[in-house]
Protein backbone atom coordinates (compact mmCIF):
# COMPACT_ATOMS: atom_id res chain seq x y z
CA UNK A 1 0.00 0.00 0.00
CA UNK A 2 1.29 3.44 -0.96
CA UNK A 3 1.96 5.98 1.66
CA UNK A 4 0.34 8.75 0.00
CA UNK A 5 -3.47 7.15 -0.83
CA UNK A 6 -5.28 10.22 -1.70
CA UNK A 7 -3.45 12.35 -3.81
CA UNK A 8 -5.08 15.46 -5.33
CA UNK A 9 -4.50 16.64 -8.83
CA UNK A 10 -3.63 20.13 -10.56
CA UNK A 11 -2.24 21.20 -13.75
CA UNK A 12 -0.84 24.43 -15.79
CA UNK A 13 -3.58 26.08 -17.14
CA UNK A 14 -2.26 25.94 -20.59
CA UNK A 15 0.71 23.95 -22.25
CA UNK A 16 -0.08 21.79 -25.27
CA UNK A 17 -0.90 17.73 -24.91
CA UNK A 18 -2.19 18.58 -21.38
CA UNK A 19 -4.53 15.67 -22.05
CA UNK A 20 -1.75 13.38 -22.57
CA UNK A 21 -0.11 14.15 -19.57
CA UNK A 22 -2.71 14.19 -17.10
CA UNK A 23 -3.89 10.74 -18.62
CA UNK A 24 -0.05 9.52 -18.10
CA UNK A 25 -0.15 10.63 -14.55
CA UNK A 26 -3.68 9.47 -14.08
CA UNK A 27 -2.85 5.83 -15.35
CA UNK A 28 0.38 5.32 -12.85
CA UNK A 29 -1.81 6.40 -9.91
CA UNK A 30 -4.86 3.79 -10.93
CA UNK A 31 -2.19 0.91 -10.92
CA UNK A 32 -0.91 2.11 -7.60
CA UNK A 33 -4.57 1.80 -5.97
CA UNK A 34 -4.69 5.66 -5.69
CA UNK A 35 -7.88 7.92 -5.22
CA UNK A 36 -7.32 10.97 -7.35
CA UNK A 37 -8.93 14.32 -6.98
CA UNK A 38 -8.43 16.49 -9.70
CA UNK A 39 -8.79 20.62 -9.46
CA UNK A 40 -12.36 21.12 -11.30
CA UNK A 41 -10.96 25.30 -12.42
CA UNK A 42 -8.06 23.83 -14.32
CA UNK A 43 -9.26 20.47 -15.72
CA UNK A 44 -12.47 20.50 -16.09
CA UNK A 45 -12.09 20.27 -19.99
CA UNK A 46 -10.07 17.21 -20.08
CA UNK A 47 -11.98 13.74 -21.15
CA UNK A 48 -9.21 11.72 -18.82
CA UNK A 49 -10.19 13.22 -15.70
CA UNK A 50 -14.06 12.46 -16.24
CA UNK A 51 -14.57 10.14 -13.56
CA UNK A 52 -12.20 11.72 -10.70
CA UNK A 53 -14.11 13.36 -7.82
CA UNK A 54 -13.35 16.79 -7.90
CA UNK A 55 -10.91 18.21 -5.54
CA UNK A 56 -12.88 19.72 -2.01
CA UNK A 57 -11.36 21.99 0.51
CA UNK A 58 -13.14 20.36 3.26
CA UNK A 59 -11.70 16.69 2.26
CA UNK A 60 -8.14 15.83 3.20
CA UNK A 61 -5.51 15.03 0.61
CA UNK A 62 -2.10 12.97 1.54
CA UNK A 63 -0.19 15.03 -1.63
CA UNK A 64 -0.54 17.42 -3.81
CA UNK A 65 0.31 16.91 -7.53
CA UNK A 66 1.21 19.85 -9.74
CA UNK A 67 2.10 19.00 -13.36
CA UNK A 68 3.27 22.35 -14.52
CA UNK A 69 6.19 24.80 -14.00
CA UNK A 70 7.41 27.02 -10.87
CA UNK A 71 4.78 29.32 -11.83
CA UNK A 72 2.16 26.63 -11.60
CA UNK A 73 3.45 25.02 -8.09
CA UNK A 74 3.62 28.84 -6.70
CA UNK A 75 0.42 29.27 -7.49
CA UNK A 76 -0.43 26.01 -5.72
CA UNK A 77 1.57 27.11 -2.85
CA UNK A 78 -0.52 30.64 -2.61
CA UNK A 79 -4.12 28.88 -2.87
CA UNK A 80 -3.22 25.72 -0.11
CA UNK A 81 -5.28 25.62 3.20
CA UNK A 82 -3.64 22.63 4.57
CA UNK A 83 0.33 23.22 4.53
CA UNK A 84 0.79 19.99 6.33
CA UNK A 85 0.39 18.25 3.13
CA UNK A 86 3.40 17.92 0.71
CA UNK A 87 3.84 18.91 -2.89
CA UNK A 88 4.79 16.64 -6.08
CA UNK A 89 5.39 18.72 -9.02
CA UNK A 90 5.95 16.91 -12.73
CA UNK A 91 7.77 19.71 -14.61
CA UNK A 92 6.03 20.53 -17.85
CA UNK A 93 7.02 23.96 -18.16
CA UNK A 94 10.73 26.18 -18.64
CA UNK A 95 13.58 26.08 -15.94
CA UNK A 96 11.38 23.97 -13.33
CA UNK A 97 13.74 25.04 -10.51
CA UNK A 98 10.89 23.56 -8.28
CA UNK A 99 10.24 20.50 -9.80
CA UNK A 100 11.38 17.57 -9.10
CA UNK A 101 10.28 14.78 -11.85
CA UNK A 102 10.26 15.05 -15.49
CA UNK A 103 7.27 13.66 -17.32
CA UNK A 104 9.23 11.22 -19.02
CA UNK A 105 10.23 9.23 -15.67
CA UNK A 106 7.25 9.58 -13.89
CA UNK A 107 6.52 5.71 -14.49
CA UNK A 108 9.28 4.86 -12.57
CA UNK A 109 10.21 7.37 -9.71
CA UNK A 110 6.74 7.95 -8.97
CA UNK A 111 5.57 4.93 -7.46
CA UNK A 112 8.60 4.96 -5.41
CA UNK A 113 7.79 8.41 -4.16
CA UNK A 114 4.32 7.52 -2.96
CA UNK A 115 5.74 4.11 -1.74
CA UNK A 116 7.70 6.53 0.80
CA UNK A 117 10.52 6.24 -0.89
CA UNK A 118 11.13 9.85 -0.88
CA UNK A 119 11.95 12.65 1.86
CA UNK A 120 10.47 15.97 2.74
CA UNK A 121 11.99 19.15 2.13
CA UNK A 122 10.16 21.97 4.25
CA UNK A 123 10.66 25.64 2.48
CA UNK A 124 10.09 29.02 4.08
CA UNK A 125 7.42 31.12 3.43
CA UNK A 126 7.13 34.97 4.03
CA UNK A 127 4.11 36.09 5.67
CA UNK A 128 3.35 39.38 4.36
CA UNK A 129 0.78 42.04 5.09
CA UNK A 130 0.06 45.37 3.73
CA UNK A 131 -1.02 48.58 5.86
CA UNK A 132 -3.17 51.55 5.05
CA UNK A 133 -3.24 54.02 8.37
CA UNK A 134 -4.28 51.76 11.10
CA UNK A 135 -5.70 48.94 8.87
CA UNK A 136 -4.33 45.91 6.98
CA UNK A 137 -5.88 45.62 3.92
CA UNK A 138 -3.92 42.77 2.12
CA UNK A 139 -2.30 39.24 3.99
CA UNK A 140 -0.92 36.66 2.08
CA UNK A 141 2.23 34.23 1.84
CA UNK A 142 4.94 33.82 -0.62
CA UNK A 143 7.14 31.08 -1.65
CA UNK A 144 9.27 33.08 -3.42
CA UNK A 145 8.99 37.01 -2.87
CA UNK A 146 7.61 40.36 -2.47
CA UNK A 147 8.03 43.16 -4.71
CA UNK A 148 7.34 46.87 -4.02
CA UNK A 149 8.17 48.75 -7.07
CA UNK A 150 6.95 51.09 -9.73
CA UNK A 151 6.44 49.72 -13.12
CA UNK A 152 4.32 52.21 -15.85
CA UNK A 153 7.46 55.17 -16.17
CA UNK A 154 10.86 55.49 -15.42
CA UNK A 155 10.88 57.17 -12.31
CA UNK A 156 12.69 56.20 -9.02
CA UNK A 157 10.54 56.10 -5.69
CA UNK A 158 11.79 56.40 -1.90
CA UNK A 159 11.54 53.08 -0.24
CA UNK A 160 11.82 53.69 3.72
CA UNK A 161 13.22 50.15 5.09
CA UNK A 162 13.32 49.32 8.95
CA UNK A 163 14.43 46.14 10.10
CA UNK A 164 12.58 44.76 13.43
CA UNK A 165 11.93 48.98 14.06
CA UNK A 166 15.89 50.04 13.63
CA UNK A 167 16.43 52.02 10.23
CA UNK A 168 18.24 50.44 7.90
CA UNK A 169 18.33 52.61 4.63
CA UNK A 170 15.76 54.58 2.45
CA UNK A 171 15.95 52.85 -0.87
CA UNK A 172 15.88 55.49 -3.87
CA UNK A 173 15.50 52.73 -6.78
CA UNK A 174 12.47 51.31 -8.91
CA UNK A 175 11.90 48.81 -6.17
CA UNK A 176 12.66 46.21 -3.47
CA UNK A 177 12.94 43.02 -3.50
CA UNK A 178 12.01 40.75 -0.43
CA UNK A 179 12.80 37.51 -0.89
CA UNK A 180 13.40 33.63 0.51
CA UNK A 181 16.03 31.70 0.15
CA UNK A 182 14.06 29.38 -2.45
CA UNK A 183 13.51 32.72 -4.32
CA UNK A 184 16.78 33.78 -4.27
CA UNK A 185 16.93 31.88 -7.65
CA UNK A 186 14.34 33.84 -8.87
CA UNK A 187 13.68 37.71 -9.28
CA UNK A 188 16.05 38.71 -6.95
CA UNK A 189 18.78 36.82 -8.69
CA UNK A 190 18.16 38.51 -11.97
CA UNK A 191 18.27 41.87 -10.13
CA UNK A 192 21.62 41.37 -8.70
CA UNK A 193 20.49 39.49 -5.39
CA UNK A 194 22.51 36.13 -4.21
CA UNK A 195 22.03 32.92 -4.58
CA UNK A 196 21.08 31.34 -1.20
CA UNK A 197 20.75 27.75 -0.43
CA UNK A 198 17.46 26.90 0.80
CA UNK A 199 18.62 25.06 3.70
CA UNK A 200 18.82 28.77 5.46
CA UNK A 201 15.22 29.01 5.23
CA UNK A 202 14.67 31.14 8.40
CA UNK A 203 16.34 33.85 6.00
CA UNK A 204 15.16 37.43 4.44
CA UNK A 205 17.06 38.62 1.38
CA UNK A 206 17.05 42.39 0.44
CA UNK A 207 17.63 43.21 -3.03
CA UNK A 208 17.33 46.77 -4.62
CA UNK A 209 15.85 47.13 -8.04
CA UNK A 210 18.14 50.02 -9.85
CA UNK A 211 19.39 51.59 -7.02
CA UNK A 212 20.07 55.40 -7.15
CA UNK A 213 22.95 54.57 -4.94
CA UNK A 214 25.43 52.48 -5.57
CA UNK A 215 26.24 51.83 -2.18
CA UNK A 216 22.99 50.06 -1.79
CA UNK A 217 23.63 46.56 -2.18
CA UNK A 218 21.90 43.26 -1.60
CA UNK A 219 21.46 42.48 2.04
CA UNK A 220 20.95 39.12 3.79
CA UNK A 221 19.23 39.01 7.09
CA UNK A 222 17.92 36.95 10.31
CA UNK A 223 14.31 34.93 9.47
CA UNK A 224 13.77 36.11 12.76
CA UNK A 225 13.80 39.61 11.26
CA UNK A 226 10.63 41.95 10.63
CA UNK A 227 11.11 44.11 7.37
CA UNK A 228 8.89 47.19 7.51
CA UNK A 229 8.63 48.99 3.92
CA UNK A 230 7.23 52.50 4.23
CA UNK A 231 6.34 53.23 0.09
CA UNK A 232 6.73 57.32 -0.47
CA UNK A 233 5.77 58.10 -4.09
CA UNK A 234 6.05 61.67 -4.15
CA UNK A 235 9.01 61.93 -5.91
CA UNK A 236 10.14 66.07 -6.12
CA UNK A 237 7.71 67.91 -8.04
CA UNK A 238 6.55 65.06 -9.96
CA UNK A 239 3.00 63.68 -9.37
CA UNK A 240 2.68 60.08 -7.96
CA UNK A 241 3.45 57.40 -9.41
CA UNK A 242 1.93 53.59 -9.93
CA UNK A 243 3.36 51.36 -7.25
CA UNK A 244 2.55 47.92 -6.65
CA UNK A 245 3.03 45.31 -4.53
CA UNK A 246 3.45 42.04 -6.17
CA UNK A 247 3.78 38.70 -4.58
CA UNK A 248 5.45 35.77 -6.06
CA UNK A 249 5.10 37.51 -9.36
CA UNK A 250 1.51 36.36 -9.85
CA UNK A 251 -0.57 38.90 -7.80
CA UNK A 252 -0.88 42.67 -7.63
CA UNK A 253 -1.74 44.98 -4.72
CA UNK A 254 -2.02 48.36 -6.04
CA UNK A 255 0.30 50.88 -3.27
CA UNK A 256 -0.78 54.40 -1.80
CA UNK A 257 1.60 57.30 -0.77
CA UNK A 258 2.31 56.31 2.97
CA UNK A 259 1.48 52.43 2.97
CA UNK A 260 3.48 50.11 4.51
CA UNK A 261 4.27 46.73 3.87
CA UNK A 262 5.41 44.29 6.31
CA UNK A 263 7.12 41.01 5.90
CA UNK A 264 8.68 37.82 8.06
CA UNK A 265 9.33 34.44 7.91
CA UNK A 266 6.12 33.09 8.28
CA UNK A 267 5.55 29.75 11.04
CA UNK A 268 4.07 27.55 7.67
CA UNK A 269 6.39 26.15 5.72
CA UNK A 270 5.73 25.12 2.20
CA UNK A 271 6.78 20.90 2.10
CA UNK A 272 8.26 19.32 -1.01
CA UNK A 273 8.50 15.75 -1.65
CA UNK A 274 12.33 14.93 -2.97
CA UNK A 275 13.86 11.63 -4.21
CA UNK A 276 16.70 12.46 -2.34
CA UNK A 277 18.15 14.84 0.63
CA UNK A 278 19.91 17.73 -1.25
CA UNK A 279 18.93 18.53 -5.05
CA UNK A 280 19.94 22.06 -5.49
CA UNK A 281 23.15 21.99 -6.25
CA UNK A 282 21.86 19.58 -8.95
CA UNK A 283 19.43 21.79 -9.69
CA UNK A 284 21.85 24.91 -10.24
CA UNK A 285 23.93 22.80 -12.51
CA UNK A 286 21.30 21.48 -14.87
CA UNK A 287 18.88 24.64 -14.74
CA UNK A 288 21.74 27.60 -14.86
CA UNK A 289 23.69 25.37 -16.82
CA UNK A 290 27.04 25.43 -14.63
CA UNK A 291 27.55 22.00 -15.91
CA UNK A 292 28.93 22.83 -19.34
Amino acid sequence: MTKYRRIGLTVKSGFDHKDEAVARILKILRKLDCVTVVDPTRMHDLPCVRECEPMNPKKKIDLLLVIGGDGTVLRAVREMRDFSVPILSVNRGTLGFLAEIELDEADHILPALLFGKGMIDARGLLQIEAVRGRKAFFSGHALNEAVIAQGTIARLIDLETTVNGDALTTYRADGLIVATPTGSTAYSLAAGGPIVHPAFDSALILTPINPYSFSQKPVIISGESRVDVSVHMKVRKFADVDVNLTIDGQMYVPLQDGDHVRCSVSKETAKFLRRKQDTFLRTLRTKLKWGE
